[in-house]
């Protein structure tokens, strides 16, 4: 009986030993969990997340110092905001500062945090803004490459590009992007402004939309500037001239008449003429009448006609029988990729591949 009391005294002991490591290992276990749950809550909040911390707050001497006191040399334009510069932060950092005039405003704050937390490669990034001594500046990152404008059209410093269908597809598709990532947002955040001047390209020429939510700001803070857009402008669209309310379905007719600049090489025209003419394209088999001349014949007749049925249903004068931006994102994509097989394909049914440097070429 002794040897049977032994061997079970023994086998409890052991059972209670390995019950005693379990309950070590789990402790072990939820002390570890606690401690990687601090540290992703803290690293969620602390410093490795500036995208939580809202825009930067800069001082009106590193704005001064970066543009050389507001040199006239680094002026490069005139927006709805006011007057933009070119400049040089002490980080290295290039950057485009927008200012005007204004009595401080705790409203101001409040939208350039807001603005600054929209993030997208096709949408022009807020960097910080200043608020001192009169006057209210934005700072943005700086897209080196102009407008999309300023490449179609030329400018009194250069003649502009040679764009093929392909590239201008290209561009379309990324500011659609961009567009379509703001209407996203809850709520939607509504451009307002969009036109092809507000469209920026990089040295690969991947587009960037800019000025997203400036109307809405200036609006808000009660002055929308001189550059307030009126009925003559061609990109509002023709039911905000009986409304005030801007909504999504205001931004794609302005998308549209983006589109008829891109496709057309001419400036969209206050009387509407050539977005008339897109609305009936139908009624006209000549599909180079509206189309750039400079693009040669360097399409197909069938992604052309997509794409001008596209612009049309997003000019459409009754607003309800417009698309949404994500499905003329889609739309563009769609087109694009199908006018890049069509169209890139060698003999041997081998892709030709084009660096993004060889699809641009100075005009001639």
């Amino acid at each position: 009986m002794s040897a049977i009391l032994a061997a079970s005294l023994a086998g409890a002991a052991g059972f209670l030993a390995l019950v005693g490591v379990a309950i070590f290992l789990i402790v072990l276990f939820l002390r570890h969990r606690r401690r990687a749950s601090d540290s992703s809550e803290s690293s969620s909040s602390g410093p490795a997340q500036p995208e939580l911390q809202g825009a930067r707050c800069m001082t009106l001497e590193e704005l001064s110092s970066a543009t050389r006191n507001f040199s006239n040399v680094n002026l490069i334009g005139h927006g709805m905001f006011g007057e933009v510069y070119k400049g040089l932060l002490q980080d290295g950092t290039i950057v485009a500062i927008k200012k005007r005039h204004s009595p401080p405003s705790h409203e101001f704050i409040h939208e350039v945090n807001y603005l600054s937390s929209i993030r997208h490669r096709n949408l022009v990034n807020l960097l910080g803004y200043c608020q001192e001594d009169g006057m209210q500046m934005l700072v943005y990152e700086y897209v080196p490459n102009g407008s999309v404008s300023t490449h179609l059209h030329g400018s009194s410093h250069a003649p502009g590009v040679k764009l093929e269908f392909k590239q201008r597809l290209s561009i379309a598709h990324g500011a659609a992007k961009g567009l379509s990532h703001l209407h996203s947002l809850t709520p939607p955040a509504i451009h307002m402004n969009f036109k092809t001047a507000n469209v920026l390209v990089d040295e690969d020429f991947i587009p960037k939309v800019a000025d997203a939510g400036i109307r809405g700001l200036l609006d808000r803070l009660g002055g929308a500037g001189p550059s307030s857009r009126t009925s003559n402008d061609p990109f509002l669209d023709p039911w905000m001239r009986e409304s005030i309310n801007f909504s999504v379905q205001s931004d794609v007719y302005s998308f549209g008449v983006f589109l008829v600049e891109l496709l057309s090489g001419q400036r969209a025209l206050s009387d509407q003429s050539i977005i008339r003419w897109v609305q009936n394209y139908q009624q006209s088999s000549d599909i180079s009448a509206i189309a750039d001349n400079r693009m040669a014949s360097g399409y197909t007749s069938g992604s052309m006609r997509e794409f001008l049925r596209l612009t049309s249903w997003c000019v459409n004068p009754t607003i309800e029988h417009r698309p949404s931006m994500s499905l003329v994102e889609a739309e563009i994509n769609r087109i694009r990729e199908q006018e890049m097989r069509l169209t890139t394909i060698m003999p041997e049914s081998t892709p030709t591949v084009t660096l993004g440097s060889q699809l641009f070429r100075t005009s001639g």
